[in-house]
């Protein structure tokens, strides 16, 4: 995926459980929401970081759920090597996760299932290779998650959306099976699901927004001007989320989309060894850490 994923959790504790111990993501950053700093905002993805490994995630305990609905990602779509269908099947069983269905997705085998908050999740097949996949005990290189190779988005219609992703951000139309549109940009897709029904509602398990890569600001300024002089959409102000900075728009069919820059990436306030261990402020919000610290829940 070019970008990442930001969703919504219940209880912080058992997100780390599940993205750490069961799928052996890394933690690559444990610091707080920025407009809500009494709760955490998690990052996990491979060894570095890497731009295209990365789920987020805003845990509130107390979170009514989400409820499935059109102007939504659907589905996160996560790469695993060749070869390792039948270990993760067989490991997601051994785990009791929920919703796991094996299926075809436009000629390829895809292991769907859902996280403890409902999240809609599949594994596909790859051959994209990190250059350092997180490895744990129990899951070697040879099986670990190696990225974000798309999502799903469940629109009203789709033509519109389609549009932006392949004047923006250089998606092309690879083919359609049913009611869903893939688009392609590299190794990466976004499906396009033209479906019935209301309107999804934000919640637990939900996917807050997507995120497309922009490799600095120059180029994250280029898009938004695409978006505005050709489409007629504002993107936000930028705004400074201390590892990229990001600028967010609605694309016609609901979702909110994020450009956010590669740099200056995870590593700016610790070294790239210690990723994820200790809490990371804002420099606006460290001279809060002691109230902060005291409202946060215990991770383990």
């Amino acid at each position: 995926m070019k970008g990442h994923v930001t969703a919504m959790s219940g209880a912080a504790r058992g997100n780390v459980a599940f993205y750490t111990d069961v799928l052996g993501q890394r933690l690559v950053k444990k610091t707080v929401n920025f407009d809500d700093p009494g709760t955490y905002h998690l990052y996990y993805g491979d060894t570095l970081g890497t731009p295209g490994t990365i789920l987020t995630y805003f845990p509130w305990e107390n979170a009514a759920a989400g409820r499935a609905g059109l102007g939504e990602v659907g589905e996160t779509h996560l790469g695993i090597p060749e070869g390792a269908f039948g270990w993760w099947r067989e490991r997601l069983a051994a785990h009791d996760v929920a919703g796991l269905e094996e299926t075809m997705s436009f000629g390829a085998p895809i292991l769907r299932f859902r996280d403890p908050d409902g999240m809609r999740f599949a594994l596909v097949e790859t051959e994209t290779i990190t250059d350092e996949p997180w490895t744990t005990s129990d899951i070697p290189v040879e099986v670990a998650i190696r990225t974000i190779v798309g999502v799903r988005l469940t629109l009203g219609a789709t033509e519109a959306t389609a549009t932006i992703l392949t004047d923006v951000f250089g998606y092309e139309t690879a083919g359609v099976e049913g009611d869903v549109t893939r688009l392609v940009s590299g190794a990466s897709h976004v499906d396009l699901e033209q479906a019935r029904g209301g309107p999804a509602r934000l919640g637990r398990g939900s996917v807050h927004h997507v995120a497309f890569r922009a490799a600095d600001d120059t180029d994250q300024a280029r898009m938004a001007s695409v978006l505005r002089e050709r489409h007629g959409i504002a993107t936000t102000e930028q705004r400074d989320r201390q590892y990229f900075r990001s600028v967010y728009f609605r694309e016609p069919g609901g979702v909110l989309f994020e450009i956010a820059t590669d740099a200056p990436g995870f590593d700016v306030d610790e070294p790239r060894a210690s990723l994820g261990e200790a809490l990371k402020l804002p420099p606006t919000l460290e001279r809060h850490r002691v109230e902060i610290t005291r409202v946060l829940p215990e991770l383990a």
